[in-house]
C-alpha cells in the first residue's frame, strides 16, 4: 500500500511537531515523529487496523484513526490501493471545530 499525506495533514503534522519542541523539547518531538512512521509501518501491513472514527461516521467515505498520543491522532482513509492521511487531529479541541476539514477528500 501507498501512503499518501494530504497537504493539510502534512502542515498539521509539521505545527505539532514544531509545538512539542518548543513546549516539551526535541527527544519529544523525536518520540512523537517516530510514533508516527510506526504508525504508518502498521497502517501498510494493515490498513483496517485504526478505529472507525465516530465524528465521520455521517461520511461517503470511511475514516479511521489512529491515536499518536494523548493529545492527537492521526485521521486516514483507505482508497485504491492507497492510505490517504487527511488529518492530524488535536484531540483537546472541541469535535465540530475540525470535522469538516476532510470533507475535501
Amino acid at each position: 500500500m501507498t501512503i499518501i499525506w494530504q497537504t493539510e495533514a502534512s502542515a498539521s503534522f509539521r505545527q505539532i511537531a514544531r509545538h512539542i519542541q518548543k513546549r516539551f523539547g526535541r527527544k519529544a518531538r523525536l518520540d512523537f515523529t517516530q510514533k508516527v512512521r510506526s504508525a504508518e509501518t502498521l497502517m501498510k501491513n494493515q490498513p483496517n487496523v485504526g478505529s472507525i472514527d465516530p465524528l465521520f461516521s455521517d461520511r461517503a467515505i470511511m475514516y479511521r484513526s489512529m491515536i499518536i498520543n494523548s493529545l492527537s491522532k492521526m485521521v486516514y482513509c483507505v482508497k485504491d490501493d492507497a492510505i490517504h492521511i487527511v488529518a492530524f487531529w488535536d484531540c483537546r479541541r472541541e469535535p465540530t471545530a475540525q470535522a469538516g476539514k476532510t470533507d475535501r477528500h
